[in-house]
């Protein structure tokens, strides 16, 4: 099938979703600095990184397609949590969540004729979580390479009590917003 667009994402969660919508893309990574700005607010955060990845591939790519980025952010107290960088690290950021509500910043940049962006806050309450099931999950690897230190489609979700808002938007790419966004645009999310 061919691309109707490029997914500026190696994400293979966001790949997982825009398959669910139905979409043919062709992926591009990128690699941008996605140190967030001193003093700067979630929602400007995670609009500029999606934007950047957006226009990251552009320059990459010249097929002429639309691209679409996404990036996403786990804030607690105001505070953007990375990655983590090692086990203590993830340690802290999984036992900082425990028995808490945070909020997940989900923004996708769409590129076109035009430059469109739509970002979604979902709110996630952890039951309170003991060190040695941190140590434990830490162990299966999945907190690696994730915002906040945890997976909300893997083992991480048996710390979840509850959330408000979009699964998919806390997986990496909100698709309520997503298939809106490509539906003005022309492109079917749905086919008969």
């Amino acid at each position: 099938m061919t691309a109707q667009i490029i997914l500026a994402s190696s994400s293979p969660r966001r790949a997982e979703l825009l398959t669910q919508l139905g979409v043919n893309y062709e992926v591009c990574h990128v690699d941008i600095d996605e140190t967030p700005f001193q003093n700067e607010l979630a929602v400007d955060y995670v609009q500029r990184v999606a934007a950047e990845k957006s226009a990251a591939s552009t320059n990459l790519k010249n097929s002429g397609l639309p691209i679409l980025a996404a990036d996403t952010a786990v804030i607690l107290n105001n505070q953007i949590m990375g990655k983590p960088e090692n086990q203590d690290h993830a340690a802290q950021m999984l036992s900082s969540l425990s028995g808490t509500t945070h909020q997940v910043y989900s923004a996708i940049s769409f590129r076109g004729k035009q430059h469109w962006q739509r970002v979604n806050i979902t709110e996630v309450t952890f039951r309170v979580i003991q060190p040695v099931e941190i140590a434990a999950y830490w162990r299966t690897l999945e907190p690696y390479d994730k915002a906040g230190g945890y997976a909300i489609q893997g083992l991480g979700s048996i710390f979840i009590e509850s959330i408000k808002g979009s699964f998919s938007a806390v997986m990496g790419l909100p698709l309520f917003e997503t298939a809106e966004l490509l539906t003005k645009q022309g492109i079917k999310v749905i086919h008969e």
